[in-house]
């Protein structure tokens, strides 16, 4: 005879609680957090704004019927489109993650928390329309940067201990989770609700990583954070219709996501959710590199200099070694013909030769006419890593959250260059004061790409202002990015 299985309907996982209660109840008051999550929230827009440049990019915006203009929909920066939120959610989380250049989240598992603001922003601009068309009041940029930092909480809080890329798994499935969580919310859920709304999200089917990784390097990995942010707002306005959830999504035995996706294992927690994510996450700032690479690609460019200083030329260069953590190597380290850009922004030895031959790194230098140089796959051949177990330590200790890279450089004569070390890149916590004048220059640099000096000027006024922005009805910020 088979073994009972009991049909009473248990209460809902701990860790669906614990999302819940958060966005519920947590009242963030960091002024860290805030200043942080606006510039965030610049240089992510920013970064969409560029990636409007690539054909690649813009062939996928719109809507999904040509010529469909939602009336009170969400606008998408840098466009004219108006979409409804689901769409809309898409079109910016594909943008805002196109050029894989803006922040950035290292632990177990990585990941881009600001692939939320497809969801957050789209939904926000949305309720803010009809509700200034109902009479009502619109939410505000705040409410926005309250939804930004509860999001990069629950992604990254769950990232600190749990490695979904060891079981295949995208990190984009803390996209959908976080997205739908706060969208909920955003929308005006019951607790209740928005517990069915995250249980969708983990039930949901999950994106496997074959499109970061050889042989299938692919672009797929450029928009997989705009599926998964929209796909959040359409669970949550599944949920809102009263649909139901399933509260052991998590735990159940055999069909639960632990058993079926996560090898039988539960999550782990190394710390309860506030916003410690927010204040310390990571933003590229000079270089559009996959993050474990920035302090390689920083080494790189003073190899360069020392290269013109000393009067050498890579040419003479026999070997690099890159001295790293464990993290760099499992993901970028990467040998053999280099397929696309995608594949190219995934493999630190391209993303070192481009640097070492011409002294910059630029999203344009991952295209075909550069990639095309037969300089930069010859000095790719004579690049080797070597992991250093006290980089990998540092990696994933939460006081330093470094991501060490060390590049020394050998001539075909014996000569070699002393070994250059860079633990901590420009986008790090510890180099804010460095880093946060160089992330305004950037901003601006972007805006420049796309609207006319007094529609730059307006948006700099209202972004570079913490109090005015926070103040900001949401539609008249994103009206401002409208071209």
């Amino acid at each position: 005879m088979s073994a009972p299985v009991s049909n009473v309907r248990p209460a809902p996982d701990q860790v669906l609680v614990d999302i819940v209660d958060y966005v519920l109840d947590y009242q963030v008051d960091s002024a860290l957090a805030y200043e942080t999550a606006r510039n965030c929230l610049i240089d992510t827009l920013g970064c969409g704004l560029e990636a409007l440049e690539y054909p690649a990019c813009r062939k996928l915006l719109g809507p999904i019927v040509p010529g469909t203009v939602v009336p009170n929909g969400a606008k998408v920066p840098g466009t004219q489109f108006q979409l409804d939120p689901v769409q809309a959610a898409f079109n910016i989380g594909a943008m805002i993650r196109w050029l894989d250049f803006n922040d950035t989240w290292l632990a177990a598992e990585w990941g881009h928390p600001s692939d939320n603001l497809g969801g957050i922003l789209a939904t926000a601009d949305w309720l803010s329309r009809n509700a200034v068309a109902a009479g009502k009041a619109p939410l505000t940029m705040r409410d926005v940067l309250t939804g930004m930092i509860k999001a990069h909480e629950i992604q990254g809080c769950i990232a600190l201990e749990n490695s979904f890329n060891k079981v295949g798994l995208d990190h984009v499935v803390l996209v959908k989770v976080a997205s739908t969580a706060v969208v909920a919310q955003m929308l005006g859920l019951e607790r209740d609700e928005i517990i069915n709304a995250v249980s969708l999200a983990w039930v949901d089917g999950q994106s496997l990583r074959t499109y970061r990784h050889a042989p299938n390097t692919g672009s797929r990995k450029s928009w997989a954070a705009g599926d998964a942010t929209s796909r959040a707002v359409r669970l949550a306005l599944i949920a809102r219709t009263g649909e139901m959830g399933y509260p052991s999504v998590l735990t159940a035995r055999t069909w639960g996501f632990y058993d079926v996706l996560f090898k039988g294992q539960p999550f782990k927690f190394q710390r309860p959710y506030g916003s410690y994510v927010m204040e310390n996450v990571l933003f590229k700032i000079s270089f559009p590199a996959e993050f474990h690479a920035q302090t390689a690609v920083e080494c790189a460019m003073e190899v360069h200099a020392r290269l013109a200083a000393a009067g050498r030329t890579a040419d003479e260069i026999s070997r690099i070694t890159i001295r790293t953590h464990e993290a760099c190597i499992r993901i970028i380290d990467k040998q053999g013909p280099l397929a696309n850009p995608a594949d190219r922004d995934h493999c630190v030895q391209y993303m070192v030769a481009v640097p070492v031959l011409f002294g910059r790194l630029t999203a344009a230098d991952y295209e075909d006419e550069i990639a095309s140089d037969p300089r930069i796959d010859a000095l790719r051949a004579k690049i080797i890593c070597v992991e250093d177990p006290a980089f990998t330590r540092d990696y994933h200790d939460p006081d330093k959250r470094s991501i060490a890279n060390a590049l020394t450089v050998e001539f075909a004569d014996g000569a070699r260059l002393d070994e250059i070390v860079c633990e901590y890149p420009i986008g790090h916590k510890r180099r804010r004061q460095e880093g946060i004048p160089l992330l305004e220059a950037k901003f601006r640099t972007n805006l420049a790409r796309v609207f006319p000096a007094r529609q730059q000027a307006r948006i700099l006024a209202a972004s570079l202002d913490q109090q005015a922005l926070e103040a900001m009805p949401v539609h008249e910020y994103v009206d401002m990015y409208v071209i």
